[in-house]
Order: structure tokens, then sequence, then C-alpha cells
């Protein structure tokens, strides 16, 4: 089901130009497709291998000066760039899903403990909210809808 909903994403995204990937095409919403994708990129990066492997990986697109989160901060964004960090850090995701012996198998984050059975469950979640948001940015985009 994760896959589907990642496929999901990779479909809205698909056959747009680089300026449409960054629209912010429900105002006054900053979202853009291209922001999804390096939002879930991070979400990926943050649960699967800080949360669930024990890294440390830091994130791909570091706060700015005042502190704030980048990766909805798409104008000089190379969409090319974040698709393939968002492609490679899911392709690691599975990695880590096929290696873990249970979905038992069990994560830490600060004083919590997850398993891997809540972070699959929470990414699909994760993956459906974004990408009801992301059919309604392809719809206004070019008009085209559907999972």
């Amino acid at each position: 089901m994760l896959q589907w909903q990642r496929d999901t994403l990779m479909m809205k995204c698909a056959g747009l130009t680089d300026e449409q990937l960054r629209r912010r095409a429900v105002p006054p919403s900053g979202l853009s497709l291209l922001g999804l994708v390096r939002h879930l990129a991070e979400v990926e990066r943050g649960w699967f291998r800080n949360v669930v492997n024990d890294e440390d990986v830091r994130g791909y697109f570091p706060a700015n000066a005042a502190g704030e989160r980048t990766e909805f901060h798409v104008e000089d964004a190379d969409p090319a760039e974040s698709l393939r960090i968002w492609e490679e850090t899911c392709a690691r995701s599975r990695a880590i899903v096929e290696a873990a012996g249970s979905l038992d198998v069990q994560g830490h984050f600060g004083e919590e403990t997850y398993s891997l059975r809540y972070v699959l469950a929470h990414m699909i979640e994760e993956y459906a909210r974004h990408n009801g948001h992301a059919d309604l940015l392809r719809e206004v985009i070019d008009g085209a809808t559907g999972e």
C-alpha cells in the first residue's frame, strides 16, 4: 500500500514542466507538487533512516538562517535533483523494510519507541493526505484527475 501511495505521487508529477512542478496552484497555500516531493523525501528519511534504522541522517533541504524548514521553498529548487533525492530515499526506505526481521522491529525518536508496523501505517497516512493535496494541485495545473 505504501508503494502504491508513492507511485500515485509520481503519477501526479509526471509529464509536467519544472515551472508547473514549482507552481503554488491553490492560493493562498504555499504548497506545490515539488514541495510535496521534497517534504516526503524528508519524512521518508526521518522515519525510516533515523527512527527505524537508528541512523543520524540530516535533512536534505536544511533549515534557512531563520531556522525555517525549506523543503516547501521551491523557487530555486531543481526538480530533477529533488525527484532523484526522493526516489533514492524511497529505495533506501524499501531496503530498510526488507531487511527488518519483523514488523515488530522497534526504533526510537527521543524518548518515544515506534514499531516498524506503526511507521508503515503512519507513512501510508502521510502519503494519502499529501496525495489528496497533489490531486488538487494537479487538477488546477492541467485538469488531470484520478489516482
